[in-house]
């Protein structure tokens, strides 16, 4: 079989089942497969495939048709231009998030001194991996619920270099930070889908992401409440909370944190110009 071939097999399979883009996804999947550039397929369609070579496409191809993610599959993906690795322990990053970590970064830097941040539900790793790339002067604590997450968000750190300026904590909520700890930013995305819910959610999210990543409880608000209620304690005097937020929930997570005595800075839009992130800090 050639690269043409196999790109032209593939899509119609992934067409028939359904998968976004099927075209696309199967060029990404040949060029993994193949180790190289997806773009390079173009010079090199009438290149015939060896056997473990086709054998590992049509594998591939059969998981990406049954909802696995592409990013489960590849084992990575970009966020912010870095590579991170995921798999089912871990939120898939969405690219709205990317969002949340370059205002988080844009803070740091401006307070034009050594700062730090805590990543709040930190799965992956990736914003505080993104916050120490672009933040130079940034040191971070990650924290997590799941230990399985954080073994894939050290991984993370190591492979993009940063592993000294983050630790990574198991935390029930803020329960394993040391008391007299402060930071200069809080940034999270938390979990924010009410839990019933998660059962409408798209295939590839309800059935290969952890369910602990996405439930926020009967309206999907749980974690904010936390934040208002505990996050105060933990920012230095300067400090603010970046937080991510679902879909028409920007009013009631506004009202959370207001009603603790917070001031809500500002609610920022993602690319499809939806109110997604809402910047905070605290009320004297």
């Amino acid at each position: 079989m050639t690269v043409l071939e196999a790109i032209q097999k593939s899509t119609d399979f992934l067409a028939k089942k359904g998968v976004d883009s099927p075209r696309l996804q199967s060029e990404l999947l040949l060029a993994h497969v193949l180790q190289t550039q997806r773009l390079k397929l173009y010079l090199d369609f009438a290149r015939q495939l060896q056997e473990k070579q086709t054998e590992s496409l049509r594998e591939f191809v059969k998981r990406r048709g049954n909802r696995e993610p592409l990013q489960h599959i590849l084992g990575r993906t970009s966020f912010c231009g870095l590579d991170i690795g995921v798999n089912y322990n871990v939120l898939v990053p969405r690219p709205e998030t990317e969002l949340l970590a370059e205002e988080g970064w844009k803070f740091l830097n401006a307070l034009n001194r050594p700062s730090a941040f805590l990543d709040f539900g930190t799965g992956s790793g990736c914003i505080a991996i993104a916050l120490c790339h672009f933040a130079t002067a940034s040191t971070g604590c990650a924290i997590d619920n799941s230990q399985d997450a954080l073994n894939v968000a050290r991984d993370n750190a190591t492979r993009n270099k940063i592993h000294d300026r983050i630790t990574f904590l198991e935390s029930d909520g803020f329960s394993a930070l040391d008391p007299s700890a402060r930071f200069d930013l809080i940034i999270s995305n938390p979990p924010y889908i009410p839990g019933a819910e998660i059962a409408t959610l798209q295939e590839e999210v309800r059935n290969f992401d952890p369910h602990s990543a996405l439930d926020g409880g009967s309206d999907g608000l749980d974690f904010y409440r936390l934040l208002a209620a505990e996050a105060k304690r933990f920012l230095s005097p300067v400090g603010k909370v970046l937080a991510e937020f679902g879909d028409r929930q920007e009013e009631k997570v506004a009202t959370i944190f207001s009603s603790a005595r917070w001031n809500v800075e500002t609610i920022i839009n993602d690319y499809s110009s939806r109110p997604r992130m809402i910047s905070l800090n605290p009320l004297s």
